[in-house]
């Protein structure tokens, strides 16, 4: 199997990629394992990447698929960074590259927003990138992924 590993609006990363069968896979050094690799999972390792290396956020504070629950479902954020203190504050909805942006992504991200009450944003699909601010209810949309603090 053949995966096409697309360049994103991303900086470049350097996977460690290993094979099992038909299977590729890209460890992810959050979580401490090798995980399949999907157009999607490429999108957030990349963003994983730049939040370490161009926003300076420790990977002590960054959680990758951590569980919630949205009205009594169980989801999972694809990022969540937290502040020095323990608290969400930022999360990053990543999309498949192939992905179009659309309001049912954003949607999908305020909906976690709900639970998280994160102070920051980010919809992505590794192309365009999205960035919102919350103040209170209200949501501004900025021009840059806010540095860590």
């Amino acid at each position: 199997m053949t995966i096409d590993l697309v360049e994103l609006n991303l900086p470049p990363i350097q996977p460690q990629l290993s094979r099992a069968g038909d299977d590729v896979f890209i460890f992810d050094d959050i979580r401490k394992k090798d995980i399949l690799l999907t157009n999607e999972e490429w999108v957030r390792q990349h963003f994983i990447s730049f939040l370490i290396n161009q926003c300076g956020y420790p990977k002590g504070l960054i959680s990758v698929e951590k569980g919630l629950l949205v009205n009594s479902l169980a989801k999972r954020s694809d990022i969540l960074v937290y502040s020095s203190t323990g608290t969400p504050w930022l999360l990053v909805e990543c999309k498949s590259y192939e992905t179009t942006l659309n309001e049912e992504t954003i949607y999908q991200a305020l909906n976690y927003h709900l639970t998280l009450k994160v102070k920051y944003i980010i919809i992505t699909n590794g192309m365009e990138h999205y960035c919102l601010k919350v103040n209170d209810n209200a949501f501004e949309y900025i021009d840059a992924v806010p540095a860590h603090e």
